[in-house]
């Protein structure tokens, strides 16, 4: 391609770029346009870096990636094309194609990769795009869309996936099918096919991906990950259904929307992998671990790696190395929340938090007895001595149902008189945040592999529950992020 045919081809592409309206939202729960055309360009040109799996009816959320501050996602597509157009656009002698070709790129280099929230273009993993007229005794199925007359266009897609079996290739190819084949002006039928990075490519993308990061990227103010809202739920003693209560606080952020990443720290009596259903281990990038997704909510666990039964004998060095692995070699792509299910008590990992994340904040869980009470606020004191506030208590099995009466099986006032002992010796308001009721429901439907506040769908339940935990985070979100707002 010679420089006037560049020239002209980048006109082009500003000219489409202007004329497409982008959109904030292209979520689950929201109408779909009847307009094809304008149904793609909310996918291509504003795909979230956190997109909702199966199991989400997530909104579109803040984007905090630091290119995206600079750039708005329009100029960051427009950058991407000019970029990379030379190497991927297979020469033609074919105006229409070469047209065809250089949209088919503004197209695909809107659509991102789920895991690491960039473009596909931009990370390499499109190699070739080639439009070819289909000729008119082409012996191939006319597409029904075709009208008499008009010219067919097949486009060749070259696709290189980042490991051998990645298991989003069929969401990727989805994805890229829906761009090409949504297109307006004229009738293309996708060809793609698919190969895997050499590994001194991947190599070389994930050193790129941790040039963009820090040691620890959630304490550098200088990091997209240092606004992410930290919560560590905590509870002086076992018992007290603390790992149920991160795992629906973290579900009920998701499904509300946020952007929301999960961490196991319980490294002895690890949890989240059974009540979020994960089977499966962390995808491993050149020893950069992908999250594994599940509900909404990005989740690691030494129990991806151990086996659900097997015994883990760690003392102190070795856990806060677990923890400080968890936080720099995982690709958790600017979280929103992120939700810390800390072990019983105040030992090691409690200080390996303080010390990694002191910015973040301790939600104490209890239960209405008095013993349970008096522990949880030698839970929450730990903050006089680290970093760090409390945000809140939370009094779970307050009460059981029976037959409209609410009946106080383990005593009453635990979470209020937690809260107001806190209170005073921190010296600032620590709220009782939530009162959660006993369910012999929720132990069926956590060990099915489901969090509670959600059914088969995704979706918040209207139980007394649910609204509980959605009240809950809607006052730990504070002022710090008010609600989620469409990305750029």
């Amino acid at each position: 391609m010679n420089s006037e045919e560049k020239e002209q081809s980048h006109e082009r592409l500003h000219r489409q770029l202007q004329e497409q309206p982008v959109s904030g939202d292209d979520r689950q729960g929201h109408s779909k346009s009847a307009n094809q055309d304008s149904q793609f360009r909310r996918t291509a040109f504003s795909r979230q870096p956190s997109e909702p799996n199966a199991h989400s009816n997530q909104r579109a959320v803040p984007d905090s990636t630091p290119t995206s501050r600079a750039l708005s996602w329009k100029d960051r597509v427009t950058h991407i094309v000019q970029q990379k157009a030379e190497d991927i656009l297979v020469h033609t002698d074919d105006p229409r194609a070469q047209v065809i070709q250089h949209n088919v790129l503004v197209r695909l280099a809107g659509v991102r990769d789920p895991e690491l929230g960039r473009s596909l273009v931009e990370m390499g993993m499109i190699t070739s795009i080639e439009a070819k007229r289909r000729s008119d005794d082409s012996v191939l199925d006319r597409p029904p869309q075709a009208r008499p007359g008009q010219d067919v266009y097949d486009v060749h897609v070259k696709l290189e996936l980042t490991i051998s079996g990645c298991p989003l290739t069929n969401r990727l190819l989805n994805d890229m099918t829906d761009a090409v084949a949504s297109y307006p002006d004229d009738v293309l039928v996708p060809r793609i096919s698919v190969g895997v990075m050499s590994k001194a490519k991947l190599g070389g993308l994930v050193e790129e991906l941790r040039r963009t990061r820090h040691s620890n990227p959630f304490n550098n103010p200088d990091s997209p990950e240092s606004r992410t809202r930290i919560i560590a739920v905590a509870s002086g003693k076992g018992g007290v259904g603390k790992s149920a209560i991160a795992a629906d606080l973290a579900a009920t952020f998701a499904a509300l929307g946020y952007s929301t990443a999960a961490i196991d720290a319980d490294i002895y009596g690890f949890s989240l992998p059974g009540i979020f259903g994960v089977h499966s281990r962390p995808t491993d990038l050149d020893g950069m671990l992908m999250p594994v997704s599940a509900w909404g909510v990005r989740l690691m666990s030494i129990g991806m790696f151990a086996g659900s039964d097997q015994p883990i004998l760690w003392r102190g060095p070795r856990l806060q190395r677990s923890l400080q692995q968890f936080l720099t070699d995982v690709w958790w792509n600017n979280p929103d929340v992120m939700v810390l299910d800390l072990p019983p008590g105040t030992g090691d990992m409690a200080i390996s938090v303080a010390q990694l994340l002191p910015a973040a904040q301790t939600l104490v869980v209890t239960t209405p007895q008095q013993s349970a009470s008096r522990i949880a606020i030698r839970a929450g004191l730990a903050s006089l001595r680290l970093p760090g506030t409390v945000a809140g208590v939370v009094e779970n099995m307050s009460w059981y149902e029976y037959h409209g009466q609410q009946l106080p099986l383990f005593g009453e006032g635990g979470g209020q008189r937690a809260a107001q002992a806190l209170s005073a010796s921190l010296g600032y308001p620590v709220p009782l945040l939530a009162r959660i009721p006993l369910d012999p429901q929720i132990r069926e439907t956590e060990e099915s592999g489901r969090p509670s506040v959600l059914d088969s769908n995704g979706h918040l339940l209207h139980s007394t529950r649910a609204r509980a935990f959605v009240k809950m985070a809607q006052a730990l979100i504070g002022a710090h992020l008010r609600e989620p707002i469409a990305r750029s």
